[in-house]
């Protein structure tokens, strides 16, 4: 059985993930590969003010997915016994990524390039990418892939309450493991395979609090971890900005390497941000879902439905609605919003069109 508010919290989160990387195309601070040939950029006032109030959540949201994940991977393996299990994610999963970083990513770099007037060719495009087999946006299902098949192959997991105790623990530990992981693999660094081991401490550690807490937890996080991890998540989001503000940290694409990795108190902090943002981010956004976005029709289950094939496809759509855009002469501020929202609405429409004819053809079979 689904479970809508699930459903419906994976839709918010693949649209939200798309305008992000939007936004992150137009920004100085980078982190979406159109910033490389970008014709305008946002005003240095604005990214501040966008980075205060929508940055926070680029630190737990990929957690979440992983946490979503892990929610339902033992019962996956149970029923399907661990070889189909493995075979079927080989195509999910490993397809996608194996297609994407071997020609679909490389070509659309390249038509971003050659838009911008840089004469480059489809080989350099593919053999100097930093880092090499780049994939987008499906860095997240090749590393997904690599855990799915290793609780595969690990004892069966056993479902147990989510406790208060259980939140700090992994708190710490994915803040601890985060700091220690990045004095080798500072975050936003690259590695062959485009696995991101930088950010492995806190999707691993989401997965397996995911899988820890089972389909319960995916049902109704207890009252007292919801309202917690929700007072939490408020406050770190309030402090954070005045915070940074105190440091000094105004403009992060020049002041934000010493949060990176290494031996440096900035990235402890950010580590044990990350930590807890991640952890109570996902166990309160969950626990909203399950409150507030538990109605579902034939509208919102075809939006979730498509919800995987719009994230697998975003990052073609929103290289080539950037390029589109780029000769016509309007700030970021408006190209951003424009990219993002045409890419969420195309993502999702390519979405439904694939799910609608698989499921068409499902039961004509």
């Amino acid at each position: 059985m689904r479970l809508s508010a699930v459903d419906n919290l994976k839709v918010i989160l693949v649209a939200w993930v798309i305008g992000g990387h939007a936004l992150l195309g137009y920004a100085a601070i980078g982190g979406w590969p159109y910033d490389e040939v970008n014709e305008v950029t946002f005003h240095s006032g604005v990214e501040t003010a966008l980075a205060a109030v929508i940055g926070p959540s680029g630190l737990f949201f990929m957690g979440t997915f992983y946490f979503m994940a892990g929610i339902f991977t033992p019962g996956s393996i149970e029923r399907k016994g661990r070889q189909r299990f493995i075979a079927e994610r080989l195509v999910r999963l490993g397809t996608p990524w194996v297609v994407t970083a071997l020609v679909v990513w490389p070509t659309f770099v390249w038509i971003a390039y050659n838009g911008a007037g840089e004469n480059v060719s489809w080989w350099h495009a593919f053999t100097h990418r930093n880092p090499l087999l780049d994939s987008g946006s499906l860095w997240f299902v090749g590393v997904l892939l690599i855990f799915s098949v290793a609780l595969a192959f690990a004892p069966p997991v056993q479902e147990r309450t989510i406790t208060t105790r259980t939140v700090l623990s992994m708190t710490m530990i994915v803040a601890g493991t985060t700091f220690l992981t990045r004095l080798v693999f500072p975050a936003r660094s690259g590695q062959v395979g485009d696995l991101h081991l930088w950010w492995w401490p806190q999707c691993l550690g989401m997965f397996l609090l995911g899988a820890i807490g089972g389909r319960k937890l995916a049902e109704r996080v207890p009252d007292d971890i919801y309202r917690a991890s929700r007072n939490v998540v408020v406050a770190t989001i309030v402090v954070l900005p005045l915070g940074a503000a105190l440091l000094g940290v105004l403009d992060l694409a020049h002041n934000a390497d010493p949060f990176l990795g290494g031996w440096r108190w900035q990235a402890l902090v950010l580590a044990l941000v990350e930590g807890i943002l991640v952890v109570a981010g996902s166990l309160w956004l969950i626990g909203l879902a399950q409150r507030r976005l538990t109605g579902q029709g034939p509208f919102t289950e075809g939006l979730a439905r498509s919800a995987y094939v719009a994230f697998v496809v975003q990052g073609p759509i929103l290289l080539s609605l950037a390029t589109a855009l780029r000769p016509l002469a309007m700030p970021a501020e408006v190209k951003a919003p424009v990219v993002g929202a045409g890419a969420i609405a195309v993502s999702f429409a390519i979405g439904w069109y694939v799910t609608s004819r698989r499921g068409a053809s499902t039961r004509s079979s």
